[in-house]
């Protein structure tokens, strides 16, 4: 009896990380809904932080289970979905009328199907890959854009509408694409490297500190690019079969 509550019962620790990402989205629709985008990109880059966390905690502390991955996808869909798609279209979709509404409405429906497939995948994928871009990555993507724009040169701001719908477009499929993404999931962080590593990751922080902004959407950006990348020009000469199931629902 005691054995059977104790597996029914919930962990606190991971889940309150994951509450953390959901209040962070939360504030994050408000402040768009006020206009206040760039207080909403931080909010959705603060919620992919409490979702990486809450993985993490529940793994070594020994705390993940079922109820755990649900309630994140659920709060994934609201942080890195139903936030970013509104965000977009408050800020420059809505600027094409019906087709903003449908590319913000076919990015939040997007996320929705990638959480649903990777709560119900029984594909054999190496876990050092993500099939489709991860949803926390495709709203980061959004909210890097929001403070990327500063950098485009006053000639061509006519056209920052136009690339934001693209940008939206281009992050709402590849969440639901086969395109193969690393997940740096069997990297080892923790795990014993040469020094040479730490003198590298210490030089990228440095680069990301000088110029956040700049750099944030570029990483994520060449994140993006790196799954199709990978997938069509690397993975397909290595083996025409994997190639083969990426058409395989």
């Amino acid at each position: 009896m005691d054995q059977t509550k104790a597996r029914k019962g919930i962990y606190i620790l991971p889940n309150l990380f994951t509450t953390a990402s959901l209040f962070a989205g939360f504030m994050g629709l408000i402040w768009a809904s006020a206009g206040k985008f760039e207080m909403c990109a931080t909010a959705i880059l603060f919620s992919a932080l409490m979702d990486g966390l809450d993985g993490k905690v529940a793994r070594l502390t020994g705390t993940a289970s079922e109820f755990g991955v649900q309630f994140d996808s659920l709060c994934d869909l609201v942080a890195f979905g139903l936030v970013p798609a509104f965000m977009m279209y408050s800020m420059y979709l809505h600027q094409f009328n019906r087709l903003g509404i449908a590319v913000a409405f076919l990015f939040a429906a997007c996320a929705a199907l990638r959480l649903a497939r990777f709560n119900i995948s029984t594909a054999v994928v190496p876990k050092k890959f993500f099939i489709g871009l991860p949803s926390p990555a495709g709203g980061c993507a959004l909210a890097a854009f929001v403070f990327f724009v500063q950098y485009i040169p006053a000639e061509l701001s006519g056209i920052i509408p136009a690339i934001a719908l693209g940008l939206t477009f281009v992050a709402a499929f590849s969440m639901v694409s086969r395109v193969r993404y690393f997940s740096f999931k069997e990297y080892g962080f923790v795990k014993a490297r040469p020094f040479s590593t730490l003198v590298s990751a210490i030089l990228i922080f440095t680069l990301i500190i000088s110029e956040p902004k700049l750099l944030g959407f570029i990483i994520i950006g060449g994140y993006i690019i790196s799954g199709p990348v990978y997938t069509f020009l690397f993975l397909s000469r290595r083996s025409t079969k994997l190639l083969g199931d990426l058409s395989e629902s």
